[in-house]
């Protein structure tokens, strides 16, 4: 039994995989040693299992399409003096089994053992589908 947990985040603004790969690869978007980061106005309470091996899985266009595994937590001072979370993750996107997933705010947690599967390493280099047609092949079954 895995002893780690995840988020699930929405990907908001942005309408596919390489949408979000850009937006990454943005300063902004990165800390301070380069590296892919979120930040989030709530701390995770369950910080300990996230670090134990958990990733963050990204919702773009009402499905999960990726993940990226989640390296650690750190405190970031916004513009607005408020103390925040950066979600520092390791670079590039892991695509996952196309998963639907109803809007929310903020981020949930997302047990491993509900988590979508992989992709097999000979289908992360395929050309990805649009969102749409991703999630209206999964709602029917299809992955």
């Amino acid at each position: 039994m895995a002893s780690y947990v995840n988020l699930v985040k929405l990907s908001v603004g942005t309408d596919d995989i390489a949408g979000l790969a850009a937006w990454q690869a943005t300063k902004r978007a990165q800390t301070d040693d380069g590296l892919p980061r979120h930040v989030t106005r709530m701390w995770p309470k369950r910080g300990s299992e996230i670090l134990n091996g958990g990733s963050i899985f990204w919702v773009i266009k009402g499905v999960i399409l990726c993940r990226q595994p989640i390296l650690r937590l750190d405190e970031y001072l916004s513009g607005d003096g408020i103390t925040r979370c950066a979600i520092v993750c390791k670079p590039g996107l892991i695509r996952v089994e196309a998963t639907p997933k109803r809007p929310f705010q903020g981020w949930r947690y997302l047990a491993a053992a509900d988590a979508p599967a992989d992709l097999p390493e000979g289908r992360q280099t395929e050309e990805p589908l649009p969102p749409e047609l991703s999630k209206a092949l999964a709602d029917i079954g299809v992955r």
